[in-house]
């Protein structure tokens, strides 16, 4: 039991007497309960105390009362609520039995006959509860309980609730909404404020849509792509899905599922009489197949319409073609190979997972783009009609490259944070802007000749020719994050931008800056990568993957119709586009970002550490004896999980968005790592947490910070947190930690340059970590905790240092070598000879922590590689505008 629910059960002892917990969902937690005064057992449910902050319990309170008084045999009716020691809760009868959830987790579909029954139950507890001027708003099956078989509607009023108290308006802060996408109606998934009983209406026949086929009648991998679908897409027969359901059945269901309101049944009884009696259903659909036909746009007709609709459209093109002076291009297709490796070999894959290194002149002649020979940065340019790629001299340290209107120019930025440009054949470069800190970020060459670019700093804007630069957004906390892609919109009138309010990994959104007003407004949340296209509309990619395309007016800069999605599988932030229709993109269909963990040897060779494990790993860490291993894995939520030599496995963690770089504590039982659970915290709050590596106990907290800590380790004595934070400008900064006595942060490594990938060697006399003192990342060692004096170990770049259990040595990247320099141990640190030990090619390298371990015999390295066969494939389209228009029909 929690301590916030051991306060809950102190203050509302002498009522109920909480048990155990029965579940938890977006809203609340429920506990069986005692009621002491009834001696009954009832559900008490619990507002997530962040919900309840938010919403004001008071008002939530008020509001709920108006749900107590309906009684209806299916409904479950509200008992009481209130508020003790600042927890919110509401009490309801416990149902022996199960959700209709559960039942169909467990069968999947179920018998018509069941699945019809139980619909008009629901319908009719609908019908009695409109009647009272209450509606659902979140009909689900996790909120349909099934008592003896029969429906009870749980939660009525809660969402309703929620929406009318204080804060009922800033839940989609917090990443919560009212609704569930899967059954959300269109004019909730809209936003519109005014929810009538048609919304429920529309909810239940996605339930019953459900309980007939075994899945909602719109799926996706986030909501964002659910509610896409939900607002353009039609669902499929269901008699074609399975032909036992009766034609009235699918009649009625698709008629609870119609876009418009105004085109659902009038009333949830109506609805349920449908259901139940073939005539009444066939006669809704006649009245409303008849007044759609009329407008020319029947449902069951479209297919056929469209048809002979484009079948003229074609007709027409064939004879009239010959007057046109050039027929439209048609869209073509193929994979071509660009970079020799994975960009996160050198980038941080959080962002080059979300922002493209390629670039299309605008006439669609050459593709531009960043690779690496020789372990070095560089832009490559491929001519249309040339085989091969070459370098472009001038470009050295080069990211993520971008033309000028005309296509004479190449800008770029670089690993050092200078904003350059380079004639398009290659040559002498000409800084135009230094950024006050090395991110690699995207920029954009607007119409007017102007730049703007971004970093960790916000938007800038620079003059083409060079100049002063200027910030755009005021100095807000908006202004200092990240923009990942920014795509000029025509006339200079303003730039479409993809912006991480916390951390990127974790969250991004697009928006659009008006340069006329200098303010900006969010357009798409949880996306990844926008862009303008000349045809009228604004694309992006979700988080989860895929392209979308939503009309969008440059002028008034909004958006004027819902998402379409239009490519699947497409890998965030991952496209480059010409003004021609000529595009590149990054596909994840065939595996995706699926790895293994391997254990290779000095000498490059590499075997499988677990064959049935294929996953998207991150951050290794082995114990000191070697005999587990700790990694993170990217699901929808990234969690620490443990390995054991005898191939067990256990999922440590399963808090937050995300739990990950763990570092083990001397003696093998513990892990430390980065984790934002705390609750209330922002995705960007991440603290230092402690948890036993056999999960015998919940992680404690270690250290919270001013600004987020992303990485941790606890000194071989146990004395030290050694731990890096990005602070003022998000540079990142190492400090220390005593974990006993004075337990001030103490300043290690905390200067004006970025300091990342701390490694404190396994007598805990040295720390190593990755610096930026010189421009570029390079490997620096100084004794610890004293850090006089600082060595540069690495002189042609380094990242990602791991001692060798001896002591004797230090390994760390090279761009795509793996090295090695030795050291002689003595009152001071004597510098050895540097070797490369093997390519790092297809194994994953990560900006923020060290993305391999050093086995116990120093002979072995823990890595991760990309999974043979599931690299993003680069996809070539040429006249892609085409199949843009006729997919989005505008």
């Amino acid at each position: 039991m929690t301590d916030a629910v051991a306060r809950l059960a102190g203050a509302l002892a002498g009522r109920y007497r909480i048990e155990r917990e029965l579940g938890a969902g977006g809203m609340a937690t429920v506990y069986l309960a005692h009621d002491v005064r009834h001696d009954r057992k009832v559900a008490l449910k619990v507002l997530r105390p962040e919900l309840s902050a938010i919403l004001g319990g008071e008002r939530f309170l008020a509001e709920i009362k108006t749900t107590a008084n309906l009684q209806h045999p299916h409904i479950l009716s509200l008992f009481d609520s209130g508020e003790a020691d600042g927890l919110v809760y509401y009490v309801m009868p416990y149902v022996e039995g199960e959700s209709l959830r559960d039942r169909l987790t467990r069968e999947k579909q179920l018998p018509v006959e069941d699945a019809v029954r139980i619909a008009r139950e629901v319908a009719d507890a609908l019908a009695y509860a409109h009647g009272h001027g209450v509606v659902h708003r979140d009909i689900k099956p996790e909120n349909i309980l099934l008592h003896g078989g029969h429906a009870m509607v749980a939660d009525f009023g809660i969402a309703l609730a929620a929406s009318r108290s204080e804060g009922g308006t800033r839940l989609t802060e917090t990443g919560m909404s009212l609704g569930t996408p899967h059954y959300m109606s269109p004019e909730q998934a809209m936003g519109e404020r005014e929810i009538t009983p048609k919304a429920d209406i529309y909810a239940l026949g996605c339930v019953l849509y459900e309980m007939l086929t075994a899945e909602p009648p719109f799926t996706g991998a986030t909501a964002q792509a659910i509610i896409a679908r939900v607002m353009t897409e039609e669902p499929r027969s269901l008699t074609l899905q399975r032909k036992t359901i009766p034609p009235h059945v699918e009649a009625a269901v698709l008629t609870a599922l119609q876009k418009l309101p105004a085109d659902r049944y009038p009333s949830a009884r109506d609805f349920g009489d449908a259901l139940g009696d073939a005539r009444i259903a066939a006669a809704r659909t006649g009245r409303r197949a008849a007044a759609t036909a009329s407008s020319g746009g029947a449902l069951a007709r479209r297919p056929l319409f469209a048809a002979l609709t484009l079948g003229a459209v074609l007709l027409v093109a064939a004879l009239t073609g010959w007057l046109r002076p050039r027929a439209a291009p048609e869209t073509s297709r193929q994979r071509v190979v660009l970079w020799q490796y994975p960009l996160g070999q050198l980038l941080d894959p959080g962002v080059a997972r979300e922002a493209t290194q390629a670039a299309i002149a605008p006439d669609g002649s050459s593709i531009v783009y960043a690779d690496s020979t020789g372990g070095r940065l560089h832009l490559m340019r491929k001519l249309r009609s040339a085989a091969a790629a070459t370098p472009l001299a001038g470009t050295e340290g080069a990211l993520s490259p971008f033309f000028s209107p005309d296509g004479r120019w190449i800008g770029f930025s670089t690993e050092d944070g200078s904003l350059k440009k380079v004639p398009v054949e290659g040559g002498g470069a000409v800084t135009l802007a230094r950024r006050s800190d090395p991110t690699y970020t995207a920029a954009a060459w607007l119409d007017d000749g102007t730049i703007v670019y971004g970093g960790k700093v916000g938007l800038n804007l620079v003059s083409a020719e060079g100049g002063p630069s200027r910030l755009l957004l005021p100095d807000t906390a908006r202004a200092r994050a990240t923009a990942l892609t920014i795509s000029p919109l025509p006339g200079g009138r303003g730039v479409l931008y993809t912006q991480c309010p916390d951390n990127c990994a974790l969250r991004s959104d697009v928006r659009v800056l008006d340069l006329k007003t200098l303010s900006d407004r969010m357009l798409v949340e949880n996306a990844a990568g926008a862009w303008y296209a000349p045809t009228g509309h604004l694309l992006y990619t979700d988080r989860a993957g895929g392209l979308y395309a939503a009309g969008f007016d440059p002028a008034g800069l909004r958006l004027t119709t819902g998402p379409a999605p239009v490519i699947d599988d497409v890998v965030p932030g991952s496209v480059a586009m010409s003004a021609t229709g000529t595009m590149l993109y990054s596909t994840t269909a065939g595996g995706g970002s699926l790895a293994e963990l391997v254990l290779v040897s000095r000498d490059g060779s590499a075997a499988s550490l677990d064959s049935t494990w294929r996953a998207d790993f991150q951050y290794p860490a082995l114990s000191p004896d070697g005999t587990q291993l700790a990694v993170s894995l990217r699901e929808a939520t990234t969690q620490l999980w443990i390995r054991r030599s005898d191939g067990t496995r256990q999922k440590l963690t399963d808090e937050g968005a995300a739990n990950w770089r763990p570092a083990w504590t001397a003696d093998g039982r513990s892990i430390v790592f980065s984790s934002n659970r705390r609750a209330g915290a922002s995705l960007d709050a991440f603290d230092i947490f402690e948890m036993p590596a056999d999960g015998s106990a919940p992680a404690t907290l270690l250290l919270h910070h001013t600004y987020g800590v992303w990485e941790g380790e606890i000194s071989p004595d146990g004395r030290w947190l050694v731990m890096r934070s990005d602070e003022q400008g998000n540079i990142g900064h190492i400090r220390g930690r005593r974990l006993d006595g004075d337990t001030a942060l103490v300043p290690l490594v905390v200067d004006s340059t970025l300091s990342m990938q701390i490694a404190l060697s396994r007598d805990g006399r040295w720390l190593a970590w990755t610096g930026y003192a010189n421009g570029r990342a390079e490997i620096y060692v100084a004794p610890f905790p004293s850090m006089s004096p600082i060595r540069q170990v690495s002189h042609e770049g380094g990242t990602e240092p791991r001692w060798a259990h001896s002591g004797r040595e230090l390994f760390y990247k090279s761009g795509t070598r793996f090295m090695d320099v030795s050291f002689t141990i003595g009152p001071a640190l004597t510098v050895g000879s540097t070797r490369t030990l093997f390519p790092v090619t297809g194994y994953r390298s990560a900006r923020n922590r060290q993305e391999y371990d050093v086995a116990p015999d120093d002979r072995h390295f823990v890595m991760i590689r990309n999974q043979p066969g599931s690299s993003n494939a680069v996809v070539y389209v040429e006249g892609w505008f085409s199949e843009l228009k006729a997919k989005v029909k505008r």
